[in-house]
């Protein structure tokens, strides 16, 4: 067997750079006491903390194997292309995610009308920066901003992410808003379509499973920052049933490292249905590379190099298998 072999890179399709520093902080409380954490962190973030950290973060996915990134970004414009000018230096791939938030959340995250929010979202497609249109979620939105945003992303071609179904609380605080769960919701307002990929969905359910499927929209799951977090799993073998495309994201990054996502994905697929062949090798890699890129509206990324006389795959007769089921991101040649 040769030294190394070569893969397409892995898409990290859900990516909050500067939620590494919180890393071990907030353990043994739930979701909420950790998105008070999370918020306090946002405050003090600057367009040079932003610059300087997130090129640490995103050279630590690009030595994992990540070589493009779905920043979901929400803490400012300067900052936005502080994240632009930190992906260069890293040479990884980005595609700024470029959040929209009407209300919730802190100060630093709102715009003040969807038109304020697409002025900013201009001025980084000008500088040449690639983005998508990206509701931060059915809480931070209401129904005439999600209107206007799916109809923006539809006329633009541009992809649209949006975080939906991650905590039964918003799916309860939707419900008694609307009438409607989440991914209704979003369905009712444009924005679901092929360029839509919906961040998490471990609590969507099976009618909220077909109307992504209709609308041959993507999940992107999380499994590292999803266990940390207490989210729960999602309903995988059915999402698979009806044909609907995944990819992965580092979200919090609590880890970094794309074998370790695709393995818990693979893992809860085997726990929920009692079998191993849910999920194929060649699944799952397409899930942590094709898939991701597609949702980012990427045509072409870096491939990467694995070390095939790494100890991790010494004397296996099946390396993608091996790799793929065995491996740390430790195999990547740096």
């Amino acid at each position: 067997m040769a030294d190394t072999f070569q893969l397409p890179g892995f898409v990290d399709a859900h990516c909050h750079a500067f939620q590494r520093a919180l890393r071990g902080r907030a353990e043994g409380s739930d979701f909420w006491a950790w998105r008070d954490a999370m918020l306090q962190l946002a405050r003090g973030q600057s367009p040079s903390q932003v610059r300087h950290e997130y090129v640490a973060v995103y050279e630590e996915l690009r030595h994992a194997g990540y070589t493009a990134v779905g920043e979901f970004h929400y803490l400012g414009l300067e900052e936005a292309f502080a994240a632009a000018e930190a992906a260069a230096e890293a040479e990884i791939e980005i595609v700024l995610l470029y959040v929209a938030y009407a209300r919730g959340g802190i100060e630093r995250f709102r715009q003040k009308s969807v038109v304020d929010y697409l002025e900013q979202l201009e001025s980084l497609r000008a500088s040449g920066a690639r983005v998508g249109i990206a509701p931060h979620s059915v809480r931070a939105c209401p129904r005439d901003w999600l209107e206007e945003l799916g109809a923006y992303a539809h006329s633009h071609d541009l992809p649209l992410h949006v975080h939906a179904d991650e905590q039964p609380r918003e799916i309860e605080e939707c419900v008694a808003d609307h009438g409607l769960r989440p991914v209704e919701l979003l369905a009712e307002t444009g924005c679901l379509s092929p360029r839509t990929t919906i961040v998490h969905a471990t609590h969507a359910d099976g009618r909220e499973l077909d109307l992504l499927a209709e609308a041959g929209a993507r999940i992107c799951a999380c499994p590292t920052t999803e266990s940390n977090l207490g989210d729960g799993f999602l309903p995988i073998s059915r999402v698979l049933h009806r044909g609907i495309g995944l990819c992965i994201g580092s979200d919090s990054n609590v880890r970094i490292d794309p074998f370790e996502e695709l393995r818990e994905l693979d893992g809860i697929a085997r726990r929920q249905t009692g079998r191993r062949d849910i999920l194929s090798v060649d699944d799952l890699l397409s899930i942590g590379s094709d898939e991701g890129a597609a949702s980012l509206g990427l045509e072409a990324w870096p491939t990467i190099e694995i070390d095939a006389a790494h100890e991790q795959l010494r004397g296996v007769g099946e390396p993608l298998r091996a790799l793929v089921h065995s491996c740390s991101a430790d195999v990547v040649v740096r």
